[in-house]
């Protein structure tokens, strides 16, 4: 299934499905790309009933490009492709209907572009036996909020920021001057659940001047790895069993 508006200033897109075995892509070109809003929700699978395999891949260029997407399925794969300025990304792939709802979950976000604000949700209150999310941006001031919970979470980020030079210093997450004149980022990461494995977390920033908050539990093995170039970083690590 493909949907390729082609507008001059707006395309938008608002979807409700169930059922099993969905393959959805969808590529949008221009400005002010929409799929899904804060009121009308893209929609995939089913509440009342467990769907099972769901592929969704977006392809979106142009600035201002805006998902809203809830997934209800077992198994769901996604690519998503931005080229473009301020994108904001709110994805919920939701468990609490079902128990077996994002059993096993493959997210792949490059971005290349600024201003981008990413909220991805997984699992909620109940476990994803298998995460694999892999984000790739080369862009400044990025937002990541990324909450899992799942017994076998693999994230990698990795942000390629441009900006070499601030004027001032951050000191949390909420510090006003974490604005697009410093360049820098905010990393807002929750990995939980109790798994066979443990989780882990691969992150990469090159750039100045971010903010990251990272809490990582589990009854097993607990890994992140951490690699920061940049002056001004603030890091608040906490890991428990």
């Amino acid at each position: 299934m493909m949907f390729i508006p082609n507008l001059a200033f707006a395309n938008d897109i608002y979807i409700s499905q169930a059922g099993d075995s969905l393959d959805l892509d969808i590529t949008q070109d221009g400005s002010g790309n929409v799929i899904g809003t804060s009121t009308q929700d893209v929609v995939l699978g089913s509440t009342s009933a467990v769907s099972d395999d769901m592929t969704f891949s977006i392809t979106q260029t142009g600035d201002n490009n805006v998902i809203e997407a809830q997934i209800y399925g077992t198994y769901y794969t996604g690519t998503w492709s931005f080229t473009g300025n301020n994108n904001a990304v709110d994805l919920l792939c939701d468990s609490t209907v079902k128990s077996s709802q994002c059993e096993t979950v493959t997210i792949d976000i490059t971005n290349t572009g600024s201003d981008n604000d990413y909220k991805i949700y997984v699992g909620e209150t109940n476990d994803a036996s298998n995460l694999v999310a892999d984000f790739t941006v080369s862009s400044d001031n990025n937002v990541f909020d990324v909450d899992i919970d799942g017994t076998d979470g693999d994230v990698t980020i990795t942000v390629g920021d441009n900006s070499s030079l601030i004027t001032t210093a951050v000191s949390s997450a909420n510090d006003a001057n974490l604005t697009a004149s410093s360049g820098g980022s905010i990393f807002d990461i929750d990995i939980d659940g109790d798994g066979t494995t443990g989780h882990t977390l691969d992150l990469t920033v090159a750039g100045v001047s971010s903010v990251y908050t990272i809490t990582q539990s589990g009854i097993n093995d607990n890994t992140i790895v951490a690699s920061f170039t940049g002056d001004e970083q603030v890091v608040d690590i906490t890991q428990s069993d």
